[in-house]
């Protein structure tokens, strides 16, 4: 049902239904038939429709030139399927938890989060829309953390209003982008708490930062936050595993305290180079590289 304090134009209204009535047969079916069908009806069908694989395609064409454009098509396939897939496990987060059980992060930053859990000091983890972004806290929820987050609502309300659920159903505090929303996640890092944020996406006013090769504007919030409550600062990701449905987790080293600019810098790099290794896995249908105001 759509929630009815829920307003927007009959299109997204439109768009909410169909989407609805897709994620409705999908969850029908057993999660191993159920999430890789979906990777095929977005690569194949919807991401077509609705023009995420030819954005793919313009990005992937800015960024490497160097393909040919059989490589770029097949990565953005990839990057459909991925996608889709992403899209019915989050929905799916009981399923996908209980696949995740057995999980065990790796990385140099595992000790550190260790040891400021124990301290009780605040962790900023900081991550992209890379593999399942939303794996690594299900993972670290399960060690017995507990991690809030904080993420931009999606244009369309109506859609938001029920992938909202997807997130804060389970683990700690989840915070919507903006004024108020980020206050709550700043008050929950300051008490020692410990949220995610997904910074790898266009700001407005963001800070350009090389990406890819490319200025991209990114927010600075996240290392702010970090120096202001004397927070950790740590990059983490779930990496997509050959068979289409487990995780590997990486936990990296925290970002040293340096000035916010430098930090978020090396929080680039961590992404990029999980991008030059799995390039069909970051979600290149987003506009990242928007001129500024």
């Amino acid at each position: 049902m759509t929630d009815p304090t829920t307003h927007g134009s009959l299109s997204e209204k439109l768009q909410d239904a169909a989407l609805r009535s897709v994620l409705a047969g999908a969850m029908r079916l057993p999660y191993e038939r159920r999430v890789p069908l979906m990777g095929r009806l977005v690569s194949r069908a919807l991401g077509p429709l609705a023009g995420y694989k030819r954005r793919a395609m313009r990005n992937l064409a800015m960024i490497r030139p160097d393909l040919s454009a059989q490589n770029r098509t097949r990565i953005a396939d990839m990057v459909c399927d991925n996608f889709g897939r992403t899209l019915i496990e989050n929905y799916s987060h009981t399923e996908l938890a209980a696949r995740l059980q057995n999980t065990r992060p790796t990385g140099d930053g595992v000790d550190a989060v260790a040891q400021a859990a124990s301290d009780g000091r605040p962790i900023i983890f900081v991550t992209g829309h890379f593999g399942n972004f939303e794996a690594p806290r299900h993972v670290l929820t399960q060690s017995g953390l507990t991690i809030g987050g904080l993420y931009r609502p999606m244009s369309n309300g109506y859609v938001d209003a029920h992938y909202r659920k997807t997130m804060t159903s389970w683990g700690g505090p989840v915070f919507a982008q903006g004024k108020r929303g980020t206050m709550g996640f700043a008050r929950h890092i300051k008490t020692g708490g410990m949220g995610t944020l997904l910074f790898d996406v266009h700001v407005t006013e963001g800070t350009a930062i090389p990406f890819l090769g490319h200025d991209a504007l990114t927010s600075l919030s996240a290392a702010d936050m970090a120096l202001r409550f004397d927070a950790l600062l740590v990059p983490y990701f779930g990496i997509r595993q050959p068979d289409g449905l487990s995780f590997k987790v990486e936990v990296d080293a925290p970002i040293p305290h340096d000035a916010p600019l430098a930090m978020m810098q090396r929080a680039t790099y961590s992404l990029e180079q999980r991008i030059a290794r799995h390039p069909g896995q970051w979600f290149w249908v987003h506009r990242r590289w928007k001129p500024g105001p």
